[in-house]
């Protein structure tokens, strides 16, 4: 799919990115659905632009944030069912990047050999996409990181992969709690607070600050040795 808007405020050269005149560090003015990776070693698009991947698990409220993020209410269609999603999808967006969403991990409903087919298609991605510039990881502000969470983290972590922690679901919290919930949880996880969101997909709170955080990522070089 793709739409048109306002002009994009990413370089076309992956260059830091200019402020646009209404201050949304990411305007997006063309979005289209590239296709999904269904297996580990199977098809997915040439690597020619910068990446920049989500994931989290499969009720943390991923398909909302994309909506959000983007602008667009149906870019990631939201089911009351979690674990929909089973392949790997790439939208590329401005003819700059490539947005990818992971399939959710740790979903218990979903039968084990699903799951199991997952991990290798998700830790196959990770480690051999020479254009991923990072990851977002969504975690529920108002729950516990489970061990999927902490192992995705590990895992990130082991590999050195540049990974921007996204607390969703902020508006189900005060004000006071979900800040004092977002320090919580980064103490928790060993995380310096600069490197966590606090965000509500129904407020737009943190919409901004993911947006420049993701713009800042897109910019960086490839983070693997060459």
């Amino acid at each position: 799919m793709s739409d048109q808007t306002q002009p994009s405020s990413l370089e076309p050269t992956g260059g830091a990115p200019a402020a646009p005149a209404d201050g949304d560090p990411l305007v997006i003015r063309s979005l289209e659905f590239v296709g999904g990776m269904a297996e580990a070693g199977g098809w997915r698009p040439e690597a020619s632009l910068p990446e920049v991947a989500f994931a989290g698990r499969s009720n943390v409220g991923k398909s909302s944030l994309l909506n959000r993020l983007i602008h667009r209410k149906k870019f990631a269609r939201v089911s009351n069912t979690p674990g929909r999603t089973r392949e790997i999808n790439f939208f590329r967006v401005n003819d700059q990047f490539m947005l990818v969403d992971l399939p959710g991990y740790g979903y218990a409903r979903i039968a084990k050999e699903k799951r199991a087919a997952w991990r290798p298609l998700i830790e196959g991605y990770i480690r051999r996409s020479p254009a991923l510039r990072g990851i977002v990881h969504l975690l529920d502000l108002r729950r516990e990181p489970s061990a999927d969470d902490v192992e995705m983290l590990d895992f990130l972590a082991e590999l050195g992969v540049p990974t921007i922690v996204v607390l969703t679901k902020a508006d189900k919290l005060s004000r006071r709690e979900a800040q004092e919930r977002g320090r919580s949880v980064a103490a928790s996880l060993q995380l310096d607070p600069e490197q966590v969101i606090t965000f509500s997909a129904v407020t737009n709170a943190g919409r901004d600050d993911l947006a420049a955080a993701i713009v800042d990522l897109l910019a960086q070089p490839p983070w693997r040795s060459p």
